[in-house]
């Protein structure tokens, strides 16, 4: 597992910032958003647009938060693309999504594929929670800073949510 959490120093200069963040931290973030939107696709073009953003924005206010500016954004972007998939499926039949390809199969395993859609299932706010608390462990009080919701609703939710999934997983 990568980890995406720790405070990166980076200096002033926009390019040499933002390509060491692209070469730190690019797998993890394109993970985490799979996680959110379920396609691998979709979540490298939200990690791309997310540093295209920070490259555009540079130089930040404070350059120690860019990995959480990266984070929240890429957080941002996945709620957007999965609303309008919600508005697209109003409007258009849903036809049969193609199955993972062979090598998604293997790399992925049918454990880590029931977690995966047994976390699709639960409602958005949950799993960002469930995701940022046990993906990328990060505490409760960063949780609640990316999400805009106080501590406490943070720790309510992973809670709630981490009963939901373990009864969801104990059915399958």
């Amino acid at each position: 597992m990568v980890s995406i959490g720790a405070a990166v120093p980076v200096p002033d200069d926009a390019p040499a910032a933002v390509t060491r963040l692209y070469r730190e931290h690019w797998v993890g973030l394109v993970r985490l958003a799979v996680l959110m939107v379920d396609d691998r696709q979709s979540a490298e073009d939200l990690v791309q647009e997310a540093f295209a953003e920070l490259y555009r924005r540079w130089p930040l206010d404070d350059s120690a938060k860019a990995l959480g500016y990266l984070r929240t954004t890429v957080l941002n972007r996945s709620r957007s693309t999965l609303r309008r998939r919600r508005v697209a499926r109003l409007y258009i039949p849903p036809a049969d999504r193609p199955g993972a390809s062979a090598e998604s199969e293997v790399v992925l395993g049918e454990e880590r594929l029931q977690v995966q859609r047994a976390l699709s299932r639960l409602p958005r706010r949950t799993r960002e929670v469930l995701v940022l608390r046990y993906y990328l462990d990060l505490p409760h009080a960063e949780i609640a800073q990316i999400l805009g919701i106080s501590e406490s609703t943070a720790r309510a939710t992973a809670s709630r949510g981490l009963a939901i999934l373990t009864e969801q997983l104990k059915d399958a």
